[in-house]
This record gives C-alpha cells, structure tokens and sequence, in this order.
C-alpha cells in the first residue's frame, strides 16, 4: 500500500505564494504519475497538475498555467505544487494523487489519494 501525506496549506492573501508538498511512503512504485487535484466547497473535485515519472512531462489546468508549478524529487518520493498569484477562486482543499492513468487529467484514473491540504485565498 502507498501512503501520500499533503502539506503546506494554509491561509494567504490574493497575490501570495504557497508551496504544497506530498510525501509518498510504504510500498514503492516508480514510474508512476503524481497530481493534484483540488475540490471547492460545494464543487466537484478537479484536476489542476499533473507529472510523469520522468519530470519533464507536465499538465495544467487552464485556470492555473502561468501561475503554478508542479515538480518532483523522486529520490525523496516526493511531488510539489508551487502556487504564485494566488486568487480567492484557488481556495479549495487540494488533494495528491499517484497511479498510472492513460490520462493524467483523468481523477478516476488514479490508484492512491492523499488526506488534503486546506488552502484559503482572502481578498
């Protein structure tokens, strides 16, 4: 089994910066896919990014190109979400995920989904 542990939540005001963290640990499984995902209170959960194994292949969300980054330390098993020019519609609860998916933008695609992290935007 996997174990993904989110951090760096919190609560910034519109035009900050946040950087997420996600952990894996347990069994390990290379040359998977790692994403994030957020779900707004009241809205479906959404893809935002995603990577592949090798770090060189990306995806994003319309909402967020230009604004995040997703990145990863595979030594640390270990994935990131630099977030810049935060604005209140980023408030969310924004999950981790890992698997293998076809497509990366695909939610039901992945295997193993963290707790959350809880980030709030103020104006």
């Amino acid at each position: 089994q996997v174990q993904l542990v989110e951090s760096g939540g919190g609560l910034v005001q519109a035009g900050d910066s946040l950087r997420l963290s996600c952990t894996a640990s347990g069994r390990t499984f290379s040359g998977n896919v790692m994403g994030w995902f957020r779900q707004a209170p009241g809205k479906e959960r959404e893809f935002v990014a995603a990577i592949r194994w090798s770090g060189i292949t990306t995806y994003y969300a319309d909402s967020v190109k230009g604004r995040f980054t997703i990145s990863r330390d595979n030594a640390k098993n270990t994935v990131y979400l630099q977030m810049n020019s935060l604005k209140q519609e980023d408030t969310a609860v924004y999950y981790c995920a890992a698997g293998y998916p076809r497509n990366a933008q695909t939610i039901r695609e992945y295997v193993y989904w963290g707790q959350g992290t809880q980030v709030t935007v103020s104006s």
